[in-house]
């Protein structure tokens, strides 16, 4: 039988717009995250110098920024918890703080990231991504960095970023 009228064709089309072909499909939401802001490592050979902390405020930006423009993630501030964190301190080393942090926003996943600093010369970028749900694991991304500059820094996230968190979902 050969079917070329109208009516195989608009059966033709519904049963493709079914199969979501068409942009009719179920899209999954962005996932909610709370990233917070970077931190150092403790154990640093030095201080970290105001610059330092302004370049770790500048890449904590970045990695807002490139995961919100991906589409995958929705941010959820950080700003209604920010003076607890502060007093916390280290967020790789509480206990979970972070993670109770981001229930209380309402997040579906906590983001935290750390820079070791082993000395001016050498340098990593560390991210970490906790799902909120129970017993899935953390992942964790890093990257090494040569050079303590905003260049070196910026490279790094997004690399970092770009190569390895979002190709990895």
């Amino acid at each position: 039988m050969n079917c070329l009228g109208p009516r195989c064709l608009l059966a033709a089309f519904a049963f493709v717009g079914g199969l979501g072909l068409f942009g009719g499909g179920a899209q999954a939401e962005p996932e909610k995250v709370a990233v917070f802001d970077f931190q150092f490592a403790k154990g640093a050979p030095t201080e970290p110098s105001q610059a330092e902390h302004e370049r770790l405020k500048r890449t904590s930006e970045t990695l807002r920024a490139l995961m919100a423009d991906s589409g995958r993630y929705t941010l959820v501030s950080t700003e209604p918890v920010r003076d607890e964190v502060a007093k916390s301190a280290d967020l790789r080393a509480c206990n979970g703080c972070a993670e109770d942090f981001a229930r209380r926003l309402g997040a579906q996943t906590a983001v935290t990231g750390e820079v070791q600093k082993v000395s001016n010369l050498i340098l990593n970028i560390n991210v970490y991504v906790k799902p909120l749900a129970d017993g899935v694991p953390e992942r964790a991304y890093s990257v090494d960095l040569r050079g303590n500059t905003d260049e070196s820094f910026d490279r790094g996230i997004r690399y970092l970023v770009k190569n390895r968190l979002l190709e990895a979902r």
